[in-house]
């Protein structure tokens, strides 16, 4: 019979329809190999040579207001910009382009250039929490906006270009990939079943409990079942929510407590200021009620064995299927040691 602690599998994504390979036979304990810690970072709590401190000057040449708090303000070097033409080519099929009009911007979590997520106050972070809200209503109430995607790079190693704290949003006319991966995914498990894809999911787990890292009234986190990074996390709101608009302070108290959890125990997992992509997903705003939609979050972290070694999407990953070594229940229990007391 199977034994998916022992041989090699392959596991399903219900969101995406993709596939992962894990192959926990290539290691006999969830570690090997001596764990590095880094030196620790010591960042000042204010830089005069950074272009996202209060009163200094932008890359881009405008000068940033004496911030107190959180600050929000279009990219200066945007990827996308609003007065771009919709228009498609197509030659035979074959050379298709279209032009994708959008809107770029940057949020400061804090004026204080020494914080992460991690080590800033359930407070401090509601404050953060209220301000995706906002922009997720504003852009997302745009006629020319479909999908606004909020994320968080953080670190060097995950090509983040300034260590303040910071994360951005694109607003799109065209829903980008991941997106139309799991709306195809939710819209056909709630017409398969006529129930939510991810409200089902949860129960599964918390039943189960072996993939739950931390949890609170709210909000649950979890190393997915076809998680492909190493320590990968998905973070679910408890109560079937469409958006992040439309929690409550309740909710939106738990979710600011619960990211201060989750990035604290990634930071002691190799002793660093832990590295990730995160971002959250949830119904496009195209008019739609897309009740099929449940309000989630994605932490994809590199590192595989250390602060130093990281884990590649290379060869037979680039060309065939992701693949892992350590289970995702093995990663999961890693985590879940590291809980705050």
């Amino acid at each position: 019979m199977l034994n998916l602690k022992e041989h090699p599998h392959r596991r399903f994504n219900p969101l995406t329809g993709e596939w992962v390979l894990v192959s926990p036979h290539r290691t006999s304990r969830p570690w090997q190999g001596q764990v590095e810690e880094s030196t620790p970072e010591h960042k000042p709590r204010y830089d005069p040579t950074c272009y996202l401190c209060p009163g200094n000057e932008r890359a881009g040449g405008k000068r940033n207001p004496a911030y107190a708090s959180t600050f929000v303000f279009d990219n200066d070097f945007a990827a996308l910009l609003p007065d771009t033409p919709s228009e498609t080519m197509n030659r035979d099929d074959l050379l298709i382009a279209s032009g994708e009009p959008g809107i770029c911007r940057v949020i400061c979590f804090s004026p204080r250039h020494d914080l992460t997520l991690s080590n800033m106050s359930a407070s401090e972070t509601r404050l953060v929490v209220d301000v995706w809200a906002e922009q997720y209503q504003e852009l997302g109430s745009r006629h020319s906006v479909n999908w606004v995607q909020i994320f968080e790079n953080r670190g060097a190693m995950m090509g983040a270009s300034n260590p303040h704290p910071h994360c951005q949003v694109w607003a799109t006319l065209d829903l980008p990939n991941e997106a139309v991966k799991e709306q195809r995914g939710v819209a056909s498990y709630l017409n398969k079943h006529e129930r939510c894809l991810l409200c089902e999911y949860l129960k599964i787990e918390e039943a189960s409990g072996t993939r739950v890292v931390v949890k609170n009234d709210h909000f649950v986190a979890v190393v997915p079942f076809w998680a492909i990074w190493p320590f990968e996390t998905l973070l679910l709101a408890r109560e079937h929510t469409s958006d992040i608009a439309e929690l409550s302070n309740e909710q939106r108290n738990g979710l600011a407590e619960i990211l201060v959890q989750l990035t604290s125990m990634y930071d002691k997992l190799f002793g660093t200021s832990f590295p990730y992509s995160m971002g959250f997903h949830q119904r496009p705003t195209d008019g739609n009620a897309h009740r099929e939609w449940h309000f989630h979050g994605h932490f994809y972290p590199p590192l595989l064995r250390s602060a130093t070694i990281r884990k590649f999407m290379v060869g037979y990953e680039l060309l065939a299927t992701p693949q892992r070594d350590i289970t995702p229940e093995a990663a999961a229990e890693r985590l879940r040691a590291l809980a705050p007391a």
